[in-house]
């Protein structure tokens, strides 16, 4: 069982390195963002690996923090792309 989870960390390392590339040489921004959304997954991913591998619990907080911190990158992002700013001023003022 440890050798079939040290083979997933592998791949999924692996995996990462892929999306980088996409990342740097990605055609368009939305193909980036994509991209950077899926390491955020891929890192919550390797993170629960981890946890199992070392038969703990104290893994599952850092899990929730960098899902948190991942969608809301991917929100602002996404906003930015689409709009051109993130935060709206208030146009009455």
């Amino acid at each position: 069982m440890m050798t079939f989870i040290w083979v997933a960390l592998l791949l999924v390392i692996l995996s990462i390195v892929g999306l980088l590339v996409r990342i740097f040489l990605g055609p368009s921004t939305p193909d980036r963002l994509v991209a950077l959304d899926a390491i955020g997954v891929i890192l919550i991913s390797s993170t629960a690996l981890l946890s199992v591998l070392f038969g703990t619990k104290f893994f599952m907080e850092v899990i929730l923090l960098i899902a948190i911190m991942s969608f809301i990158g991917t929100v602002a992002f996404s906003k930015f792309v689409e709009k051109g700013e993130i935060i709206e001023r208030d146009r009455n003022s």
